[in-house]
């Protein structure tokens, strides 16, 4: 039996706070980590399968057309080669998380400069590599590829994201104060450490993929709807990954090519995406054009907001980034206007990275809340704290839980907020310094998820389930809850992930792991929790679980003892249920950033940066603190570097590699600092947890250019914010 519980009222049993041992919270070391840094945590590159062959991608040079022709037979000719692939069911791009199924599979339809069309396959990958750079393809290019989101022909504005409520133009004439500005942001790359790389083996109709991938349960479903065949024929296994930031969230071209050449010569195939194919064949943030219209009162309280936007993505795919999903709940004003646009272009894959939505549209929200606290002479952090309603602005439905307030005045009196100036009044030698602020806030989300939790009769525990680690503290949060709830020191515990043998798990993404794959161990704690009471004779309330022992009354047993020679075992299940809807929640924080701007180059330089964070329950404080480093350190990116480029004539991206494609590096990052407010959310989670992963990422550019207008009156609203956005506006 499995004990499941849908969330359909708030779990206001705190268990979790009562367990004797503490361990949950604690700021425990990652249990792989001494496998990683020594290089014993096998990636998927890493297995290394006997009979082996390599296969390397060859992908489109043409923006839009059709292929009429793969001259194949001199690449079939040449040594070591054993076969080039091509066909109906070579992906156009990569599934998006949680799709369930393969994205549009075009046959010899192109969509996009870099689209996989072939796989040449050979003995070693150089000589596989030598096949694929000399196949010569003949294609019947079209001349009326869309290369550009802002000149496209079609312009779509799904029912779903519009919002117009009151009379937004009838308060903008009325109001005190307006702001209306227009911001944009660029393409982004998630530019994983760990190219994706998959290596395919058939056993009969059989099928094993060691895989780079974030959510397996639909990752097996959307391969085997790729192949055509039944998903139970299909396992994956991915127990490390080496970060993933959205990437590795659906299925992509490499491992639907490694089944296929697989299948085809029985035996296995491993194929790896160099870095340029990462960029050019794995999904991009959107580029986003984003115009922001706040108006209010004397006092700084809102009467209207209105965030329209325009993003891009390939003809029918269903995804187009949520660049308002904060706007809708975050502040308030009665008047609001929500306008959505997605512009279908022959560009690279659009899909989910890391913080969909958030990550750009808080850029420019919280840049033009900056704006309006100048023009009404307000500190921003009054102007943010007026505008936060009681209820949902849209649904009127209530909050969970949100302690934005909280985290807004510790950052204020931690960062030394009292002490900024007014813009270009801080000087030191040719820097004008400046500080600025910016709310953070990242939807949160339960997603369905299961995990197989097995007591052994020598008192180990053994926790399954197919979530997976993408650096994030999987195996050491879900340790804790275990080794807590079941009252075993934590080194008793082995957490095994990463096997969709395993029990199905959310997966990692969308901020819902942790809660989610955590709920599930709970539960199934609990259940054993049960089994052990019930074996005592005492109600579940009256045992103590301590150090290896039970403990109920002045009776102490070690667990060896009550379990006899048969183990317990239990499953647990969370299901998402009423309180996703009754209540809005949200994991909150705020950004505080001060910089250098260079008076003679325009050179800005953080020179630090504090992150005060609300989300719920912190499972671990070692693993969240580092979820929200570097998220600020994607901040970092947002704001001064990452620009992805296509070019405009096919297409193809300029900047494909980690040389061009420019990441905040040591020197870019500054010391950062990382504060959590307590809290407890019942309504999100068995747990009281929430998402936290993305939550460091929101609002954390729009500090650092916020602190750029107050150093040295500039105000940046095309990020990022390089040189040449700062220097020409400089005071004399």
């Amino acid at each position: 039996m499995t004990r499941t519980l849908k969330m359909d009222a708030p779990f206001r049993d705190h268990r979790l706070d009562q367990m004797p041992q503490g361990l949950t919270g604690q700021p425990l070391d990652r249990p792989e980590g001494p496998l990683k840094v020594s290089g014993r945590a096998p990636y998927a590159h890493e297995y290394h399968l006997e009979n082996c062959a390599h296969g390397v991608l060859v992908r489109a040079t043409i923006a839009k057309g059709r292929t009429t022709d793969l001259q194949d037979a001199p690449v079939k000719a040449m040594p070591g080669v054993l076969g080039v692939f091509s066909g109906d069911r070579f992906l156009r791009n990569p599934a998006q998380g949680g799709a369930d199924e393969a994205p549009v599979q075009p046959g010899k339809e192109i969509a996009y400069f870099g689209q996989p069309i072939a796989l040449v396959v050979a003995e070693t990958f150089e000589q596989a590599r030598h096949g694929a750079q000399n196949l010569q393809v003949q294609y019947d290019a079209a001349q009326d590829a869309e290369l550009d989101p802002a000149s496209a022909s079609t312009i779509e504005t799904p029912d779903k994201k519009q919002v117009d409520q009151g009379d937004l133009d009838a308060a903008m004439k009325a109001a005190h104060a307006i702001i209306e500005a227009d911001y944009t942001t660029p393409s982004q790359n998630s530019a994983a450490m760990e190219p994706l790389a998959s290596v395919a083996s058939w056993d009969g109709d059989s099928l094993t993929l060691h895989g780079s991938y974030q959510m397996l349960k639909y990752n097996r479903n959307e391969l085997a709807d790729s192949l055509g065949i039944d998903p139970e024929n299909v396992r994956i296994i991915s127990p490390y990954v080496g970060g993933g930031f959205g990437s590795k969230l659906g299925i992509a071209p490499e491992a639907v090519a490694a089944a296929i050449a697989a299948k085809a010569l029985g035996r296995p195939i491993k194929v790896a995406m160099t870095r340029p194919q990462v960029f050019e064949t794995t999904v991009r943030r959107s580029e986003t054009r984003q115009t922001i219209r706040l108006a209010a009162n004397a006092e700084g309280v809102l009467s209207a907001l209105s965030h329209e936007s325009r993003v891009s993505n390939l003809p029918d795919e269903a995804f187009s980034e949520p660049v308002a999903q904060a706007t809708h709940f975050l502040y308030g004003g009665e008047n609001r206007r929500v306008v959505h646009e997605v512009a279908r272009v022959n560009l690279t894959c659009a899909g989910s990275m890391r913080a969909p939505g958030e990550a750009v549209g808080m850029l420019a929200l919280e840049n033009a809340m900056d704006e309006l606290a100048d023009k009404l002479g307000l500190d921003p952090i009054t102007l943010r704290k007026r505008n936060l309603p009681d209820h949902h602005p849209e649904s009127d439905i209530p909050y969970s839980s949100r302690k934005l307030v909280e985290c807004l005045d510790a950052g204020a009196d931690r960062f030394g907020w009292s002490e900024r100036a007014g813009p270009g009044m801080r000087r030191e030698g040719d820097w004008f310094v400046g500080m600025g602020v910016a709310v953070a806030a990242r939807k949160n989300i339960l997603s369905e998820s299961s995990a197989r939790v097995t007591l052994s009769a020598d008192g180990q525990v053994t926790v399954q389930t197919d979530m997976t680690d993408i650096g994030t503290g999987s195996y050491a949060i879900l340790g804790q809850i275990a080794a807590d709830m079941l009252g075993v020191p934590i080194e008793r515990v082995d957490v095994q992930l990463g096997d969709t043998t395993f029990p199905p798990a959310a997966g990692s993404g969308g901020s819902w792991g942790a809660s989610s794959a955590g709920s599930s161990v709970f539960l199934a704690c609990e259940d054993i929790r049960d089994q052990i009471s019930k074996r005592l004779g005492c109600a579940s309330s009256d045992l103590t679980l301590k150090d290896g022992a039970a403990i109920v009354g002045q009776d102490r047993r070690p667990l060896e003892e009550v379990l006899g020679a048969k183990p317990l075992v239990a499953e647990g299940k969370i299901e998402p249920g009423d309180t996703s809807d009754d209540v809005s929640q949200a994991s909150y924080g705020a950004h505080f950033a001060e910089v250098a701007v260079n008076a003679d180059t325009g050179e800005v330089r953080v020179r630090r940066m504090l992150g005060v964070f609300a989300a719920g329950r912190i499972l671990n404080q070692k693993t969240a603190r580092s979820q929200c480093l570097g998220g600020m350190v994607f901040g970092i990116g947002a704001a001064l570097t990452e620009e992805m480029v296509h070019d405009r004539r096919d297409g193809h991206i300029v900047n494909h590699d980690l040389a061009e494609y420019h990441l905040p590096v040591n020197l870019d990052a500054p010391q950062l600092e990382v504060a959590f407010v307590e809290e407890r959310d019942d309504w999100a989670s068995p747990l009281q947890s929430k998402g936290i992963g993305e939550l460091g990422i929101a609002g954390a550019g729009a500090a650092i250019t916020n602190a750029i207008f107050n150093a040295c009156g500039v105000r940046v609203r095309d990020y990022p914010a390089t040189l040449d956005k700062i220097f020409p506006y400089l005071p004399d």
